[in-house]
């Protein structure tokens, strides 16, 4: 596929160096991080050093500074490797979690923590869904009381990405009055520290699909954080959620076209060469026009995917647009996964076969990061 009209040669740079990586270092050691479940510390440092973490962050603090844009190319490429949990273990880090410290933290904060973000050596998440609230933030029930020098954090956390091997923690919690209801958006944000006493991870959770990314579920029983961890303005947490999930669900989009794209490639390959009825796969014109069909409708999707950050580039409210990427994308990976899977035959239902992890890793697309029917009701809100 050509790059869209966007790319400039430093995103097409970006882009080149990424796939070196994935193919250097991802591709031989994948499934043994799946069997793991766990991408190793020290790939991720590689990571760092390599300047991958800090695609967006100030240059002060070891970051490149570059824009949404080479976000997109960053995810499409995770996305691309054909392993999802290795993908959504670095997209959290760099695209759901430490954009909160770099939006929200104070300078004492950025430069306790910062450089070490970019760098790999603080891998960070993101705890704000739990068991009985996902897309809907307003309903969280953690809660953080007041106390001298700080605030008590109590509750759970539940389906947190690298949530067992993190360092750093950025936590939702309802702050204002108890008696307000269920419904108030007076949440904190809150930096917690891995080790902290009050704070433990209540289980390592076992998916369907991500397998090489570690999920928990996260516990705060009388949790000190300190004034001092306390992210953003008081009780403007739930704001600043809203805001980072914008670029949460472009990253998803980007990575969805990413994982549709790579395939669709390897479909075929595999029907150009798998001998049937007298030919191959790839004479029926069935597949033909399917395979042609999915291509159109991914090509489709990318170009809404880089539009959608375009315009969040030049400061232009995207909601709408970033909406339709998520549910669009969502939805078109798990199509293009069925389809994929199908005219590998037996094989793709065989754990032996890319095909079959990556359909598996594709299911939570429409789930994770704002459900498919949450986004067409922001679109509808707005047309």
């Amino acid at each position: 596929m050509h790059d869209p009209i966007y790319l400039t040669d430093e995103h097409r740079m970006l882009r080149n160096q990424l796939r070196r990586f994935i193919e250097a270092e991802v591709t031989p050691n994948g499934d043994e991080w799946e069997a793991a479940g766990m991408v190793p510390r020290e790939s991720l440092k590689r990571m760092g050093e390599l300047g991958f973490f800090g695609i967006r962050y100030p240059e002060s603090f070891g970051g490149a500074e570059l824009d949404t844009i080479a976000t997109m190319v960053l995810s499409e490429e995770m996305g691309r490797s054909t392993f999802g949990g290795f993908a959504i273990t670095v997209l959290v880090h760099t695209d759901m979690a430490s954009p909160h410290l770099v939006n929200a933290g104070n300078d004492e904060q950025k430069v306790r923590f910062l450089e070490k973000v970019v760098s790999g050596e603080l891998i960070t998440a993101v705890g704000v869904t739990e068991p009985d609230a996902g897309s809907d933030v307003a309903a969280i029930r953690t809660r953080a009381t007041r106390t001298d020098g700080g605030w008590i954090l109590n509750g759970a956390k539940m389906f947190i990405t690298n949530g067992v091997h993190g360092d750093l923690y950025f936590v939702a919690a309802k702050s204002g009055d108890p008696d307000a209801g269920r419904r108030s958006r007076e949440v904190t944000m809150f930096i917690v520290e891995k080790g902290v006493e009050g704070f433990s991870v209540g289980r390592s959770l076992d998916k369907m699909g991500w397998r090489s990314s570690d999920t928990a579920e996260l516990i705060f029983d009388n949790c000190f954080v300190p004034d001092a961890n306390v992210l953003g303005e008081v009780h403007r947490g739930f704001y600043a959620i809203m805001q980072n999930f914008q670029n949460e669900r472009l990253v998803l989009g980007a990575q969805s076209m990413g994982e549709a794209q790579k395939a669709i490639e390897l479909t075929l390959e595999y029907v150009k060469d798998r001998k049937a009825f007298d030919g191959v796969l790839w004479d029926k014109q069935a597949i033909r026009q399917r395979l042609s069909q999915r291509l159109s409708e991914v090509e489709a999707g990318r170009h809404l995917v880089y539009h959608a950050a375009w315009l969040d580039t030049q400061g232009i409210d995207c909601v709408k647009e970033v909406s339709m990427v998520k549910a669009y994308c969502g939805e078109l990976v798990n199509k293009v996964m069925y389809d994929c899977q199908q005219f590998h035959g037996g094989f793709g239902y065989m754990r032996e076969s890319t095909i079959e992890r990556m359909t598996r890793d594709a299911r939570v697309q429409s789930v994770g990061g704002g459900a498919t029917e949450v986004m067409l009701e922001e679109v509808a809100k707005r047309i």
